[in-house]
C-alpha cells in the first residue's frame, strides 16, 4: 500500500509516493511552475493544478496503489475564486511584495503589538492580509465577485475533493487567524476589507476583542465581516480529512477514485512534521526564502514581528523566523566568483 505526499513550492510541484509500512520510496515525479519575478510575483492557479497531474503522470504504474495523498504546499498566497470555483486571477504568492503599503497601513492601524497578540505575527508583504488588502483597493469590481478565499494548498486540496477546507498551520499564515485560540478572526479579515470603520478608517478599539471568531459569534464582529468570512475554509484538525479524491480528479491525475485526502498543510509546517521536530529542536531550512524554525507547546507572540507565531501540523506550534531571499541570491553570488 502506498500514500502519495505533495509538494507544492513556488518553484514547482514534487510528488513522492511511499509504502505505508517502512516509508521507502516507491515512485515520484516532478513538473515546474511558471517562472516569477518580484516585487510582482503571481502564479495561475491552474498551472498549480497542471504541474500537480503532470508530476502524479510521472509516477508511472504505481500511481494506482495510492490508497491516501496529502498536500504542502508554499504558505501565504492568496488565490481567489468565483461562485463557480474558477480563480478570478493570478495568485498573488508570497513573494509578492506589492501589498507592502497596505501591510505597513494595517499595522499603523493596529500597532504591532496588537497584531502579535491578534495573530500571533506582525504582518509583513508577504502575509495574506495585506494581499486581500491590495485586492480590495486596487481591483475592487473583482474583489466583489470574491466567493472563496484560498491558500494554495487548500486550492489543490479543493481540486481533488470539492471541499473548501484548510489546515491550522496554513491558516495561521493569513494574518486573520488566531493561533492561541484556534479561531478565525473576522474583525482582523474586516480591517483589511476596509470594513473596520466608516470608509475603511477602523481604530484598534472598533475590532473584536482578542480571540473573537466566526465559530463563537461574537456581537461586536464588525458590520459587513460576515461578507468575508462565509469565504473562508473550514479549519480541519491535525487528523481529519479533507474529503476523498472525485470522479473528476481521479481522471484529470490518475489517482484513485474515493482515496481520502488529509488536511494538508503549509511547506514549512509538513517539514517540520516529515523531520520528526520536537521542542528543542532547530530546522534551518535554504530555498527561495531561508526559513528557522522550531516547535513549541505554547503560541508566539513576539511584537518586534522577527518571529512569526504559526501552528504547526501536529497541533503544537511553530515559531518561525523567515527571510524572504535565500538561494537565489547565494546562487547569484556563486556564479559571480
Amino acid at each position: 500500500m502506498l500514500v502519495a505526499g505533495v509538494d507544492s513550492s513556488t518553484q514547482s510541484t514534487k510528488v513522492e509516493l511511499r509504502r505505508l509500512d517502512d516509508g521507502a520510496l516507491a515512485a515520484e515525479g516532478r513538473a515546474p511552475h511558471p517562472p516569477v519575478e518580484p516585487p510582482r510575483s503571481e502564479q495561475d492557479p491552474e498551472a498549480w493544478w497542471a504541474a500537480l497531474a503532470e508530476a502524479l503522470g510521472r509516477c508511472g504504474e504505481r500511481l494506482s496503489e495510492v490508497a491516501a495523498v496529502s498536500v504542502a504546499a508554499q504558505q501565504h498566497g492568496l488565490v481567489a475564486l468565483d461562485e463557480a470555483g474558477s480563480p478570478l486571477r493570478p495568485a498573488k504568492l508570497w513573494n509578492d511584495t506589492e501589498s507592502a503599503p497596505q501591510a505597513a497601513a494595517l499595522v499603523d492601524r493596529l500597532g504591532p503589538e496588537a497584531w502579535a497578540r491578534a495573530c500571533g505575527s506582525v504582518p509583513t508583504a508577504s502575509f495574506t492580509v495585506t494581499k486581500l488588502a491590495w485586492l480590495v483597493e486596487r481591483e475592487p469590481g473583482l474583489a466583489d465577485r470574491i466567493d472563496a478565499l484560498m491558500l494554495p494548498h487548500d486550492y489543490l486540496t479543493f481540486r481533488l475533493t470539492g471541499a473548501r477546507a484548510t489546515d491550522r498551520g496554513d491558516a495561521s499564515g493569513t494574518g486573520w487567524y488566531d493561533p492561541a485560540a484556534g479561531r478565525y478572526r473576522p474583525d482582523l479579515l474586516a480591517l483589511a476589507a476596509g470594513l473596520g470603520g466608516p470608509n475603511g478608517s477602523g481604530r484598534s478599539g472598533e475590532l473584536g476583542e482578542p480571540g473573537g471568531s466566526v465559530e463563537a459569534g461574537e456581537p461586536n464582529k464588525p458590520a459587513g465581516s460576515d461578507r468575508w468570512t462565509r469565504c473562508l475554509p473550514r479549519v480541519l484538525g491535525p487528523a481529519e480529512a479533507a474529503g476523498e479524491v472525485t470522479a473528476e480528479a481521479a481522471a484529470a491525475t490518475g489517482l484513485p477514485a474515493g482515496i481520502p485526502v488529509a488536511a494538508g498543510t503549509g511547506d514549512n509546517m509538513a517539514a517540520a512534521l516529515g523531520l520528526g521536530l520536537c521542542p528543542g529542536d532547530l530546522a534551518l531550512s535554504l530555498g527561495t526564502s531561508g526559513t528557522a524554525y522550531t516547535v513549541s507547546e505554547d503560541p508566539a507572540c513576539d511584537p518586534t514581528g522577527q518571529v512569526a507565531g504559526f501552528c504547526d501540523a501536529t497541533g503544537r506550534h511553530l515559531p518561525l523566523v523567515c527571510t524572504l531571499n535565500a538561494t537565489r541570491v547565494t546562487d547569484a553570488v556563486a556564479a559571480w566568483l
